[in-house]
């Protein structure tokens, strides 16, 4: 089977094969967007309050397609593939999707909140980044630019231990909001049946993990064919489409005067992207995620400094991020992007 999709994907011509990778992209995000409306609902039905729905479920179900990709890639030995798909991911939340959110509408802080996630969004993004070098690494800096890193299988392990605190932590901290801080509603009415319900949420699993198999080998093609690092491909085109989740609910939330949906998805699914995505992937990877020079050169440094222009925006913003500092955000993501592109398909 996996043959016969590379076959495939090499034989068809540059239109197509861009049409191939544009489709899967979309499918992902639509149906990442379905499992999430149906398993908020079976979460509901359950009995667990919405609070704590949005704070670990929602959170968990935005981020399935990076893991989807990430940890198929891993598996199919393309580590530089999975690692890249975390970090670009965590560029487009945090610059693009945010800024975006910002410029549509200026987006309420959750203060309880930003101040505590917000802070493990920043710690989580140095921590990826110091797991990655190397212990030689640490008296020769230098090597970092020569050689890159590696996140070995078991700090991925640590990541997913680290997954488990994350989500149990989320859950305390939601269970203690002040109703005037919840929002009220999370999903519409559905009558659909459990059994109904059940069978659409495996039926996207499953949507989402066919999508994965083929975008993989046809996003290695396209880097073949263009002769891109398969690193800068999976930062940019694989990541946006991976994020569309976060970015359909951030607008859709800015739009309907709900920005502080869009400000704790995408805060929450950063953390996640280090400790689901990334953290799986190199579990299941004996050899742990590879991290070239290009890492250290261009992906980390822009990770970073996303992640840093949000913390600070933060912290001068009074009760909202407003279109200005927005206008910050899509200006740092479109930096980081060129820098990418200009700098890796040099290298």
């Amino acid at each position: 089977m996996e043959a016969s999709i590379h076959s495939f994907i090499s034989e068809l011509h540059g239109v197509l094969l861009m049409g191939v990778i544009i489709v899967m992209i979309g499918s992902l995000g639509k149906s990442a967007d379905w499992l999430v409306s149906e398993v908020v609902v079976l979460s509901e039905r359950s009995g667990l309050p919405k609070v704590v729905i949005g704070a670990t479920i929602v959170s968990i179900g935005t981020t399935l397609p990076e893991a989807a990709v990430s940890v198929l890639a891993a598996l199919k030995g393309q580590p530089t593939l999975a690692l890249g798909n975390a970090v670009g991911s965590i560029i487009c939340d945090t610059g693009l999707i945010l800024g975006l959110s910002c410029l549509i509408s200026p987006l309420p802080l959750l203060r309880s909140m930003v101040n505590r996630q917000g802070w493990l969004q920043i710690i989580s993004g140095i921590l990826l980044v110091v797991c990655c070098i190397p212990v030689a690494a640490w008296s020769r800096p230098g090597m970092l630019l020569e050689q890159g890193g590696r996140m070995p299988q078991l700090l991925g392990f640590f990541f997913v231990f680290l997954l488990f605190g994350y989500l149990g932590i989320s859950i305390y901290w939601a269970t203690r909001l002040d109703e005037s801080e919840i929002n009220e509603e999370v999903s519409d009415v559905v009558t659909s049946s459990m059994t109904a319900i059940v069978l659409k949420v495996i039926a996207a699993i499953v949507l989402i993990v066919a999508s994965s198999w083929v975008l993989i080998p046809a996003v290695e093609e396209a880097a073949i064919r263009l002769h891109i690092p398969k690193g800068v491909i999976a930062a940019t085109l694989v990541a946006f489409g991976t994020s569309l989740p976060e970015l359909v609910t951030a607008i859709t939330a800015a739009l309907k005067g709900h920005g502080d949906l869009a400000v704790g998805n995408v805060i929450g699914a950063d953390i996640l992207n280090v400790l689901f995505v990334a953290g799986v992937a190199a579990a299941v990877t004996p050899a742990g995620l590879a991290a070239p020079p290009d890492f250290f050169r261009v992906l980390f440094p822009s990770m970073l400094g996303v992640l840093i222009v949000f913390r600070v925006g933060v912290m001068f913003s009074g009760d909202r991020l407003q279109r200005p500092f927005g206008a910050i955000l899509f200006v740092t993501y479109l930096v980081a992007m060129i820098l990418s592109y200009a700098t890796l398909t040099e290298s």
